[in-house]
């Protein structure tokens, strides 16, 4: 139990500095990057390092779920996407499964218009050559977009969705391919099961990001804050956080935490970014607030947030036992 402790304490107080992340706007200004409630329309927002990709990341990043993936929705899916990309958000991940298709639909609407802004991010759920070939082109249209910053092996669960993917007729050959056209510019991995075979997929195949889960009560139940996240960090891949509030049911009332120490808590490990979905305006404004007055949080700190999670731990990993 100390081992993981000290590794945690470790994890936690090198944020930023563990595989280069180089947080602009801490950096330079000697201190965390935070503006004032007059520059809440600024574009201030303070960004880490995405791993080799080189690029530098907000550190809140929109996911494709939520309001954002409902095709019966898509004016305010629209409004919420340009309103994140005006406060610096310069990051969006989706997949064709958020929404039939919908996510894909309503982020491409804004793509249309917005698409030198924004790291975009795409996954493909099936675990073949063919099948990932049609499903990227299906992805690209409804983006209007004929590229990709970064396609990633959706959901792996069992190690035999890795062995798949990395099989010889399998996802991450296509993806190889469509590397070498220009069509993607970067391949990563995700999974919100069992960190176990993230590990698997990072150590077989030099993907360039990993996507994994990580909230305040992660550290309760099969965490992927402690060797996944150590690896990770020590191969310098991008590494992108989800699940911060594991679908707000961690958040008060009725929860344990508030979105302040929810996006706080994941932000003070070594991650590039944590996306994180959304249902209105307010919760875009309310989410970019947080990143610019973010402080990483002491290892007690931590501790004490994990503390009044642990009754709420089944609600935190949820994902994990079900998904």
């Amino acid at each position: 139990m100390q081992k993981k402790m000290d590794r945690r304490k470790f994890m936690c107080t090198t944020a930023g500095a563990v595989a280069g992340l180089g947080i602009t706007g801490i950096e330079a200004a000697g201190g965390p990057a935070a503006v004032s409630a007059a520059d809440a329309d600024s574009k201030d927002m303070p960004r880490r390092k995405l791993g080799r990709t080189g690029h530098q990341v907000s550190i809140f990043s929109l996911g494709g779920e939520a309001t954002v993936q409902q095709s019966g929705r898509q004016d305010e899916a629209e409004a919420i996407i340009d309103k994140a990309l005006d406060l610096g958000v310069n990051y969006i991940d989706t997949s064709p499964t958020y929404g039939g298709g919908g996510s894909e639909s309503n982020i491409g609407q804004v793509m249309s218009r917005r698409r030198k802004e924004v790291f975009l991010a795409s996954k493909t759920q099936d675990r073949t050559y063919d099948g990932t070939m049609r499903l990227i082109e299906q992805s690209l249209k409804r983006l209007q977009t004929d590229y990709l910053d970064l396609y990633q092996v959706h959901s792996v669960r069992v190690n035999d969705d890795v062995d798949q993917a990395l099989g010889r007729q399998g996802a991450v050959r296509a993806m190889e391919k469509l590397k070498s056209e220009k069509v993607i510019r970067n391949m990563g991995i995700t999974g919100h099961k069992d960190p176990d075979v993230l590990i698997r997929g990072i150590t077989r195949h030099d993907f360039d990001t990993v996507l994994l889960t990580l909230n305040a009560g992660d550290i309760h139940y099969r965490p992927f804050q402690e060797d996944l996240l150590e690896k990770a960090a020590e191969k310098q891949m991008g590494i992108i956080a989800m699940k911060v509030t594991a679908v707000s049911r961690i958040l008060k009332p009725g929860g344990a935490v508030s979105m302040q120490e929810a996006l706080g808590y994941t932000l003070s490990f070594p991650v590039s970014t944590a996306i994180i979905g959304i249902s209105s305006l307010e919760e875009v404004e309310e989410n970019a607030r947080i990143a610019r007055e973010f402080e990483a949080f002491s290892s007690d700190e931590l501790a004490r947030i994990e503390d009044k999670t642990r009754p709420h731990q089944d609600q935190a990993n949820f994902f994990k036992h079900h998904w």
